[in-house]
């Protein structure tokens, strides 16, 4: 007897200005105590930012940047016989663009004296360029992935 039903996904709608649903579902991430608006004004500022500084579309950046930070693979920890293992599993889009946004998010709000606009467009601009917490959190995972290879017959 199944107890759970499927979840249906919530389909979000487009940001006002970018008219792109990843921003929308970014700027919801971002939100602290309900405050979307004020999330939003941050975004909006942190893309100006980003436009002046790389001189490209911010909008391009941002994909780009989310892009570079998305994992293929991640671990997980499994229990067999009284050990447990961290099994590399491979990740699916929704949860690699979930995680992906969490590190950009946890990653700037982490830098400090500055504020938050300028840390999120600082964190988006060196995420594009190849460099970053978020791109070094990603390939902490890659390896740790890759090291844990010998344990992914544990997969449920």
């Amino acid at each position: 007897m199944v107890r759970h039903r499927q979840v249906l996904k919530r389909e979000l709608k487009e940001d006002i200005i970018y008219k792109d649903k990843l921003v929308s579902k970014f700027v919801c991430k971002m939100m602290k105590h309900g405050k979307k608006s004020l999330s939003e004004r941050i975004f909006e500022k942190a893309m100006i930012i980003v436009g002046e500084k790389t001189q490209k579309d911010p909008l391009e950046v941002f994909n780009i940047a989310l892009n570079k930070t998305r994992p293929l693979v991640e671990v997980k920890s499994r229990r067999v016989g009284g050990a447990t293992y961290q099994v590399p599993i491979e990740v699916k889009k929704e949860r690699s663009l979930s995680v992906a946004m969490n590190w950009l998010i946890s990653n700037s709000r982490k830098k400090r004296g500055k504020s938050m606009v300028e840390k999120l467009a600082q964190e988006l601009i060196d995420t594009f360029q190849g460099t970053g917490s978020s791109i070094k959190k990603r390939d902490d995972t890659h390896k740790m992935a890759e090291a844990n290879k010998a344990f992914s017959h544990f997969r449920w």
